[in-house]
């Protein structure tokens, strides 16, 4: 996929940090603190799907949230169309929601079973106030053939439906008040493999048609490379590697990138592909290791002194490609 030429940014994440607090004792005092997110920057530009990929537990969706305020951020700016969100009151981020929007991971548990599905798409326009009865009728039918369902599904219940059929209701929700930016929480994890390529094959089609801007949160890396135009990769709550999804397959600089890549499977038996194994476990954020938090996996840095006291900076070591390493390319 091409990327967008459009230089101006649409979403510019700066310093982003959230931490959760843990608590201990009779009294329940804060005995430390899960660096969930710690520094993160990134930007993404208008008609472009930004993948944030990485192992569970990386920070994926606390971004995720973060950026529409579901979570409140602790530090750091989130310039939306240059409006720093974080700056917003509850009453002016609620009317900043039309053009912020999510995709659930799990399309059974985040549709109301109480509820047809007309009143799931609708309900947002009725917040906020866009448009009477009729009207309402009238664009719950239309967001429903766009995603590929009957109009007459509108009066049945979630339990209806299969899993991919959920996650259609579930976009149609997301484009009722026709946004701006889609946050993609894991849209296609929970869902069989033929169905995953009916849906995104119908986000792909959806950015076409109404020039949507994606942040796209996954850990399966093809249908990432598949469906972004730009890829981050995430390490223990920071961008380790950052590139357009074509230089990163070919040209990775950062060895975590190195060794997810190595673990994609390839649908020929005959090919025999070198996999990287990473020694360990995946260290806790609550006690991440000094220097680079990579270092304890590293096969290249692993026994480098500068890699265990110094925490590299996410650098631009290409046109476009940011590395956080001390030996960026050599792998």
């Amino acid at each position: 996929m091409t990327a967008p030429e459009n230089s101006k940014f649409l979403l510019d994440v700066r310093n982003l940090r959230k931490y959760f607090p843990v608590r201990s004792g009779f009294f329940a005092k804060v005995a430390a603190h899960v660096k969930a997110v710690d520094d993160v920057s990134f930007a993404i530009r208008p008609g472009e799907a930004l993948g944030l990929v990485g192992e569970s537990g990386c920070g994926k969706t606390t971004i995720g949230r973060c950026i529409l305020r579901l979570i409140e951020p602790d530090e750091g700016k989130l310039l939306f169309l240059d409006e720093d969100l974080m700056k917003l009151s509850r009453s002016q981020m609620r009317i900043r929601r039309r053009d912020l929007q999510i995709i659930f991971q799990d399309p059974y548990a985040s549709l109301n079973p109480r509820m047809t599905v007309g009143k799931i798409i609708g309900e947002g326009l009725i917040i906020h106030r866009m448009g009477r009865s009729s009207e309402l009728t009238r664009r719950v039918r239309e967001l429903l053939e766009i995603v590929g369902l009957n109009p007459a599904y509108a009066s049945r219940y979630p339990h209806e439906f299969s899993g991919g059929q959920r996650q259609r209701i579930g976009i149609a929700r997301a484009l009722a008040l026709n946004p701006r930016l889609i946050v993609c929480d894991e849209p296609v994890s929970a869902l069989d493999v033929s169905i995953q390529a009916q849906v995104i094959n119908l986000l792909q089609d959806l950015q076409d048609r109404m020039n949507l801007t994606y942040l796209f949160i996954a850990h399966d890396l093809s249908v990432v490379r598949h469906f972004c135009h730009r890829i981050a990769v995430m390490y223990l709550g920071r961008i380790v590697e950052l590139a357009t999804s074509e230089d990163l397959h070919s040209h990775t600089l950062h060895p975590y990138t190195n060794a997810l890549l190595s673990s994609i499977p390839v649908p020929d038996p005959t090919h025999q592909k070198q996999r990287i194994i990473l020694e360990g476990d995946v260290p806790t954020p609550i006690h991440k290791p000094s220097g680079c938090s990579f270092h304890t996996r590293c096969p290249v840095g692993k026994d480098k002194s500068i890699c265990r006291e110094v925490e590299p900076s996410l650098a631009e070591e290409a046109p476009g490609h940011f590395s956080a390493c001390h030996f960026s390319g050599q792998i």
